[in-house]
């Protein structure tokens, strides 16, 4: 007989971590947990993590208070059945809180080995019902992780009947066409094993149409100038009739199996009143923006949620989560069967208005260190993601425009720096003078992470990337499907014949032509012309961060 599990108080924010950076980020922006591998072991393989960086993170998570949990979650062969022994000395030295295992051979052999160390049964192990969670349960896992296949529904039964195991649900990342990963696409097309961690992502390639002649000859089928008006293939699967799915000839192909990235963050309140254990967000591949902003909104999502739920609404976390590059948002399975609004037949591209500008690589007395990540030119705005604590209550952040950069390692002084072999800025404190130097290194520890704005995003990818936002709003119930379709066809009209996917034309700077109502540090026209007194003087009475609405753009100017 099992000994129950003792479940936490609170749900915890699961973060991942594919480098030491990423941990180290995940853990100032507040994460609860996080679950990382070695290449050889986890469904991961070009995790940079080295077995001393395990080492380092785990010992640095544990001294902040935060758990981190061992991937050991690949299905076995013969020869992978060796290397476990290895496994278990690297998990005698890393010392985690819990390892992520699928397959029933290799559970058994750490139950065997390790029978203090926290087993928590992997995604991969395709877990859709309370009777395989209860199985689980049984053989002695602390953890079961649901399939995103799982409906809220479903979800909600399988947490009433069972009560005595932790429940872990994905809420956030990538979206496999395949059922929770279970690829074969990758094995058959590139003899890449998805399921021992080097999937090749078929399903985001693009993929020509074809047509099979009576005479039995195979040609691809051409759509060009002289008959793109005739005619248009569509895809109609069997048990959606009605529901066609446009097939496009053009030379970047058509992205018919291409999956949107799930984000549940309009309906996180439902999972936290259920009880669900671990919040877990996919991303082992990002980068340490990702890991910041994504960190940063959940945590507060979740903070204010048990703070005050019955006023708890998803709207400013959403707003920071749309700054961030994603392929577009759905909720996924949460509603039961998926739509065609969880695809995007368009691009695979992963789009948003906002670049990873950088980050705070340390404080040098008070001049900052930032190291570049994206191109920064005379006149950029960048804005700071404060860490949540208690000088940073509210998702504020801290806006800097800067017209000339110093090189932290030469000291000379350029108009536009690119990012490149760790090139850092050297950024005096009294730059930023709108913030209180008392408290600002404080603000802003190292780690830190930045964003510039897309200046570069041409008319018809912000126009997708717009219907992109809406499309998620309207699975959320925040704008009906007839908003949602005069929205899609504005767009339509707007774009003509271009192609999202082709189209390079870029709309000119505008930082030194009028007032966007931000008040950053260092704007001088914002600052020294003394047409924006009345609008320095409004903002003012504001918090840090907030900018002027456009009515008060208007009384000010």
């Amino acid at each position: 007989m099992t000994v129950p599990v003792k479940r936490p108080e609170r749900s915890e924010l699961l973060m991942p971590a594919g480098s030491l950076e990423n941990m180290k980020t995940a853990i100032l922006y507040g994460a609860d947990a996080i679950y990382c591998g070695t290449p050889d072991l986890s469904l991961r393989t070009k995790s940079s993590f080295s077995l001393e960086d395990v080492i380092e993170g785990v010992a640095y998570a544990h001294e902040r208070g935060v758990r981190v949990y061992l991937t050991l979650n690949l299905y076995t062969h013969n020869k992978d059945i060796e290397k476990l022994p290895d496994f278990l000395e690297t998990i005698n030295k890393v010392k985690p809180d819990g390892v992520i295992v699928a397959d029933p051979g290799v559970f058994q052999y750490m139950k065997e080995n390790c029978p203090d160390l926290e087993r928590h049964i992997s995604t991969q192990a395709n877990l859709c019902s309370w009777l395989s969670v209860n199985y689980w349960k049984d053989q002695g896992a602390s953890l079961a992780v649901l399939a995103r296949e799982v409906s809220f529904k479903e979800m909600e039964e399988i947490r009433e009947k069972c009560p005595d195991i932790k429940l872990e649900a994905f809420v956030h990342g990538a979206m496999c066409m395949s059922y929770s990963g279970r690829c074969l696409l990758s094995n058959f097309m590139s003899e890449r094993g998805a399921n021992q961690g080097n999937c090749a992502h078929s399903c985001r390639w693009h993929y020509k149409v074809h047509m099979k002649m009576k005479d039995g000859r195979t040609e691809e089928l051409i759509i060009d100038e002289s008959n793109k008006d005739m005619f248009q293939f569509m895809l109609e699967e069997e048990f959606r009739p009605g529901d066609l799915i446009p097939l496009e000839e053009t030379v970047d192909g058509t992205y018919f199996m291409n999956a949107k990235d799930m984000c549940l963050m309009p309906v996180l309140d439902d999972y936290l009143r259920i009880g669900v254990d671990s919040l877990k967000v996919e991303g082992r591949h990002k980068n340490e923006f990702y890991v910041g902003s994504v960190t940063r909104a959940y945590r507060k999502a979740i903070d204010d949620y048990y703070e005050d739920p019955e006023n708890w609404s998803s709207k400013k976390y959403m707003a920071e989560l749309d700054a961030v590059r994603s392929r577009g948002y759905t909720l996924a399975f949460h509603n039961g069967r998926l739509t065609n609004h969880s695809q995007d037949y368009e691009t695979t591209a992963s789009m948003g208005e906002w670049n990873f500008g950088g980050f705070i690589r340390e404080w040098d007395g008070d001049d900052m260190i930032f190291e570049v990540r994206n191109t920064i030119e005379k006149g950029d705005v960048i804005e700071f993601l404060p860490p949540n604590s208690e000088h940073n209550p509210d998702l504020e952040v801290v806006r800097l425009r800067l017209y000339e950069f110093e090189c932290a390692r030469t000291g000379k002084t350029v108009e536009k720096v690119n990012p490149g072999q760790k090139f850092a800025l050297r950024i005096p404190i009294s730059a930023f003078h709108l913030e209180d130097p008392e408290t600002f290194k404080m603000r802003l520890p190292v780690m830190t992470v930045a964003r510039t704005e897309m200046i570069s995003l041409d008319a018809v990818r912000k126009d997708h990337v717009k219907v992109r936002e809406r499309t998620h709003q309207m699975e959320s119930g925040k704008i009906s499907e007839k908003v949602l379709v005069n929205i899609k066809h504005r767009a339509e009209e707007k774009r003509g014949d271009q192609q999202v996917r082709s189209s390079s034309a870029k709309p000119p700077k505008k930082k030194d032509e009028g007032c966007c109502g931000l008040g950053c540090n260092g704007c001088l026209m914002f600052w020294n012309d003394d047409k924006y007194a009345k609008a320095r003087e409004m903002l003012e009475q504001k918090k840090s961060g907030k900018m002027l609405t456009k009515d008060e753009r208007k009384v000010a100017v």
